[in-house]
């Protein structure tokens, strides 16, 4: 049968249909003509069936190409995940078996299950006390931290299970061993570096600086302290990257290890002159000291003392060769100073003992300066190699002054560490802010009383009497002068108090500081009254 289209190629109208193929071709060149073969089905409910394609399916119409494929991509994911975290396979396991739980058997491919396999990883390694830090987690993920911090709540919700408390011990020890900046250290210097951080995050731990914070910045700070005390360069900056946390916090963190430091460093001789600048040359003698009151052995250096007036009473009661001429115990300045009041020491009693001749004293003499004279020139050799010694110093103190024989060098419960005694009992950072801005209520309160009395009372000055009765000296002009430059500056803190004194509210209710609801109490009820 003949067509009445032209052929695509020659142009003629010479198009018949192949018997065959059934498709339509051109007799004088033939060419098959494309896209012209549609039949049309007609044929009612008889007819050839259509295949029915559902939403989200494809190839053949079924269903399971789809289920397979979800459940693959998914699998695969969980296995990228748990091997970029480091899991055992144990531990993969789990994190599988909760995924297949909490999705019914279901999986997903949406944004939402990274979220999820994250959560349920950070879920198996929480509950048997292995940390794993969330930031690292939400940044493999690639999600917010409070985002996943969510998805945590509503898998341990799920399961009906109780996260047991953040181990910030076990995050420093994984810490450690995880950073770059520590993987070069000999075995010896790494587990005492080991034991000296675990002692330092114990102590922050019982000086409340680890409570109510995020606790990988206190890790990095004790990361940096550590190996400066080690003699390692190692900067904020990475150990923060490393650990996936703000290098600011961090910094806060570390001023704030540092300023413990130099409250326990109080106790020592010359713990006035140590600052936050010369805290890590004192340190090893400060951890040192904090080693030495956990033990329980000493409490104090108080308690170092040495018996002096038996140690005097003992040399001038031995029979050394030496003596005095002409005066007695009572006389010399060496038993005035230290108090000594033998009656066994007394030229009486010694007669012998206390005779000494001019030869004898200048021979003690001559060996004296000659003394003097040797420590002071190996004090200017050693102040022309300064630098040297300071080196040699600080190695040695490195290598030799950690023992580490505490128990706050290993893993205690939080009982154990608050009864452990390190020279330093702190409040919490949050209390001693809570003070302080309590102590600042309570002078503006002050001063606001005061600048009520003056509007109220103007006859009456700050100390309550009348400007009649005061007798003032004459002020010279510099002094008025000086009055007028001096401004008192007044904030809304100010203006709400001096507001709430004019309501009479109690002082105790507005050194608390909740003024909204002071406000809303005795300001805008009462004049709605």
């Amino acid at each position: 049968m003949a067509s009445s289209g032209a052929c695509n190629s020659c142009r003629k109208r010479t198009l018949v249909v192949d018997d065959v193929t059934g498709n339509i071709v051109c007799s004088s060149c033939g060419v098959v003509q494309e896209f012209d073969n549609f039949q049309a089905h007609i044929g009612g409910i008889t007819g050839d069936a259509g295949t029915y394609v559902r939403v989200g399916t494809a190839g053949t119409g079924s269903t399971n190409n789809y289920k397979e494929n979800k459940i693959y991509e998914a699998q695969k994911l969980i296995e990228d995940f748990v091997f970029k975290l480091g899991l055992s396979v144990s531990k993969s396991q789990e994190v599988k078996f909760l995924i297949e739980k909490i999705t019914n058997s279901e999986y997903g491919l949406g944004n939402w299950f990274p979220v999820l396999v994250g959560a349920c990883a950070y879920v198996v390694m929480r509950k048997d006390q292995k940390m794993l830090p969330i930031v690292e987690v939400a940044d493999l993920v690639g999600c917010d931290v409070h985002e996943l911090g969510r998805m945590i709540s509503r898998v341990v919700a799920f399961i009906d299970l109780k996260l047991p408390e953040f181990d910030i011990v076990n995050s420093f020890e994984r810490a450690i061993k995880s950073c770059s900046s520590f993987g070069m250290v000999s075995e010896d210097v790494f587990s005492k570096m080991l034991q000296q951080g675990v002692f330092l995050v114990q102590c922050l731990i019982k000086w409340f600086v680890t409570t109510g914070r995020t606790p990988m910045p206190v890790v990095a700070a004790v990361l940096v302290f550590v190996g400066e005390l080690n003699q390692m360069h190692i900067k904020m900056e990475d150990v923060a990257n490393e650990l996936h946390v703000a290098v600011t916090t961090c910094r806060r963190r570390y001023k704030e290890l540092l300023e413990k430091l130099v409250k326990v460093a109080k106790a020592l001789p010359w713990g006035k002159d140590v600052t936050t600048k010369n805290i890590l040359k004192n340190a090893p003698f400060v951890i040192q000291y904090m080693e030495m009151k956990s033990t329980k052995k000493r409490k104090s250096f108080e308690q170092v003392e040495f018996d002096m007036e038996g140690l005097v009473g003992d040399c001038l009661s031995k029979e050394i060769g030496y003596g005095f001429d002409s005066y007695s115990v009572e006389d010399s300045s060496s038993s005035q100073y230290f108090g000594v009041d033998h009656p066994a020491n007394t030229r009486s009693d010694y007669p012998d003992k206390f005779e000494i001749s001019p030869e004898s004293l200048t021979m003690i003499y001559s060996n004296y300066m000659e003394e003097i004279s040797l420590v002071k020139a190996n004090a200017e050799i050693g102040i022309k190699n300064k630098k040297k010694r300071r080196r040699s110093l600080d190695l040695q103190t490195c290598t030799e002054w950690w023992k580490g024989k505490s128990d706050l060098s290993k893993k205690l419960l939080l009982k154990q560490i608050l009864e452990k005694d390190v020279g330093l009992d702190a409040m919490p950072p949050s209390f001693d802010k809570g003070c302080l801005a309590k102590a600042n209520r309570q002078e503006k309160i002050k001063a606001a009383k005061l600048r009520i009395q003056r509007i109220m009372h103007p006859g009456i000055g700050e100390s309550g009497y009348s400007k009649d009765l005061c007798l003032f000296e004459a002020e010279s002009f510099e002094k008025k002068k000086r009055k007028k430059k001096m401004k008192v500056d007044i904030d809304w803190e100010d203006l709400i108090i001096e507001t709430l004194l004019l309501h009479n509210v109690k002082e105790e209710e507005i050194e608390k500081g909740h003024y909204n609801v002071l406000l809303a109490l005795h300001v805008f009820d009462h004049g709605g009254a």
